[in-house]
């Protein structure tokens, strides 16, 4: 996985990345005589989320990246997104994505977890099998 450049590691154990598109592909109308039809929707928006262990070094340039987005007049923390499946033949790109906000942060006994989203407008994906 890489985000503008940045590799992400660190990876929390158990479910690490989630990608999900913001809307269904196709909108499904039905009539009152039962006939259907289909709209396109356009919209192939969606968000990428990473889960990283609280110690990963991702945490802090991700935490950079965002804080340039935020401080910078052109949002200049947006640029491409890479999730691949080493173990498989899945391929997630965005050709510009960006972080939404900062993690929530949980601190305590135990070493916790940061949840960082990653939003685009348009999500390209292949699903394949491993």
């Amino acid at each position: 996985m890489v985000l503008s450049g940045i590799p992400i590691s660190g990876l929390a154990d158990g479910t690490f990345v989630s990608v999900v598109f913001n809307e269904d592909a196709y909108a499904l109308t039905i009539g009152s005589d039962g006939e259907g039809t289909r709209s396109k929707t356009n919209n192939r928006s969606g968000r990428v989320t990473f889960t990283l262990m609280q110690s990963s070094e991702s945490n802090d340039l991700l935490s950079a990246l965002h804080n340039l987005d935020l401080n910078t007049p052109n949002g200049d923390g947006i640029g491409p997104l890479l999730v691949k499946d080493n173990s498989g033949r899945t391929l997630v790109t965005a050709a510009s994505a960006w972080v939404v906000k900062h993690p929530d942060a949980e601190f305590g006994r135990e070493a916790a977890t940061r949840e960082w989203i990653v939003e685009t407008e348009e999500l390209l994906a292949q699903h394949g099998g491993n």
